[in-house]
């Protein structure tokens, strides 16, 4: 076994960059994903922090971690493994919300704050790029210029990063890494050890230092992970006998089979598409 827990669960990325001891390595996580290294956050406040797990699906909510600048600035970050059905629609969403909700009723608009949503995404979202880490904000269609800036999105597709040990220069580099490679090591590398905030991060990611209760819960979100993972796969196998649109339907359907003793009704919906109604239809049957 492995030392060093899979960062890339919900549970785990959590962990390791939302606990409340959390915030320097939150604080180079940041600067190598948004601003290539440079120190421009030196100081932020992780809100509502990590607490001890009761997970029971996937996700317990969307945003994984949400840190605010000295600036005002509101970062929510989110890791997704599985690429579900409106997750483009779901990142824009929370972005906006996470904008429009700083306001109380008769504040004037100026007291708004600038929001940045950063998701890493354990497939690929843009097949039309090899760029691993996107930026995202409101242009003018002819001459590219800024409308605003109070609304960022980025993304870390973590498929696209190829990079070996021997080959990490950046802080960047480093930080998809070991978001990738963490749960494989052996031990830390040097190259990484060498910056003070991975090395607490590798700390805080390893097996040894956790609950058994923690244990409990990592084992379970990775078994609902694979689980799924195979239920999407045995879905699109049976879509492509049955054809386009029934095929569709017959994917939809058997993943969401699949899925019956894991998630709940909602979760299920949301990874396949499903309305809910249909998905308790089929719990009912089952």
């Amino acid at each position: 076994m492995f030392p060093f827990i899979n960062p890339k669960t919900d549970f785990a990325f959590k962990k390791i960059f939302g606990s409340p001891q959390s915030q320097k390595i939150l604080i180079s996580f940041l600067n190598g994903l948004l601003y290539e290294g440079e120190p421009t956050i030196q100081d932020l406040t992780i809100i509502d922090p990590y607490q001890a797990p009761r997970i029971e699906g996937i996700k317990d909510s969307y945003l994984d971690v949400k840190a605010s600048l000295v600036d005002g600035t509101t970062v929510i970050i989110e890791m997704q493994v599985l690429n579900v059905l409106g997750f483009k629609k779901r990142v824009l969403y929370n972005a906006a919300k996470a904008y429009a909700t700083q306001l109380q009723v008769g504040d004037d608009y100026t007291f708004l704050n600038p929001v940045i949503a950063l998701t890493i995404t354990d497939f690929e979202m843009f097949e039309y790029s090899d760029r691993v880490v996107s930026r995202y904000r409101m242009k003018e269609n002819s001459d590219l210029t800024d409308y605003s800036g109070e609304i960022e999105l980025f993304f870390a597709e973590l498929p696209k990063f190829n990079k070996g040990v021997d080959e990490l220069v950046t802080l960047t580099d480093k930080w998809l890494f070991f978001l990738k490679e963490a749960n494989r090591l052996e031990s830390v590398p040097a190259s990484l050890d060498q910056e003070s905030a991975i090395h607490d991060a590798f700390e805080v990611a390893r097996q040894s230092r956790l609950t058994r209760e923690e244990m409990e819960t990592l084992e379970q979100q990775a078994m609902v992970i694979h689980d799924s993972r195979n239920a999407v796969l045995l879905g699109q196998m049976k879509g492509r006998e049955e054809g386009r649109e029934e095929g569709r339907m017959q994917e939809k359907t058997a993943i969401a089979r699949s899925l019956l003793s894991r998630l709940s009704v909602e979760e299920i919906s949301q990874i396949t598409g499903l309305n809910p109604l249909d998905v308790a239809q089929l719990q009912a049957e089952s």
